[in-house]
This record gives structure tokens, C-alpha cells and sequence, in this order.
């Protein structure tokens, strides 16, 4: 997994305000589904990478939910968030704060 390149593809999100991203996650996103039935993998035991693999496969708004999350939780983040474990979301964080100042946060940030 490259980082930094995760770093750079969120840029295109970095003016969009957060509330912008949190209704398109929420509308949008797949895990805001309503699910008549646990999925079928829930017994199954999983790394966190694998339970967000599975969790945010397929879903169109992935970017816009780690953006959101980044920016909200930042380095302490938990759970599945934009198709990355935690732990991962830790990891890019550094290079995430790198890319440049966004929207409500201003110059330095």
C-alpha cells in the first residue's frame, strides 16, 4: 500500500467542506445501508485490513469517507473507515497532514 499516493488522490477532496462529505458518506456510502440480515462473512475471522476490504468493497465513496475520517479522527482513529484499518489510517495520517492546508483547517494544516 503507498501512502503517499493515498495522500495525493485525497487531494482532489481537500476544499470539499466536511459536512459536504459527511452527507455524500451518508447517502451514499455503502456501509449506511439498512442490511435485513448480518452479513455472511460475520463469523468469519478477519485481520482489520481484511474486515475493511470486505466491509467497503464496491462502495463508491471511499475516498470522500477516509477524507472525512482523516479529518475528523486524525491520528486517533478507530474502526473501518475509506477502505482502511486503523492502523493504516495511523500510518497515512502523517503523509495525509503533508498534502496541504484543507477547507476548515487553513493555511499549515
Amino acid at each position: 500500500m503507498n501512502l503517499v499516493s493515498i495522500a495525493w488522490e485525497l487531494d482532489r477532496l481537500r476544499w470539499v467542506p466536511s459536512a459536504v462529505l459527511a452527507l455524500v458518506v451518508e447517502r451514499d456510502g455503502l456501509c449506511m445501508e439498512t442490511f435485513p440480515d448480518l452479513p455472511p462473512w460475520v463469523d468469519e475471522e478477519m485481520t482489520d485490513r481484511e474486515l475493511a476490504a470486505r466491509m467497503c468493497a464496491g462502495c463508491p465513496v471511499r475516498d470522500e469517507c477516509l477524507e472525512l475520517a482523516l479529518r475528523t479522527a486524525g491520528a486517533d482513529t478507530v474502526g473501518v473507515w475509506g477502505g482502511l484499518a486503523a492502523d493504516d489510517r495511523r500510518e497515512l495520517h502523517p503523509h495525509w497532514l503533508q498534502r496541504g492546508e484543507r477547507v476548515e483547517r487553513g493555511p499549515g494544516s
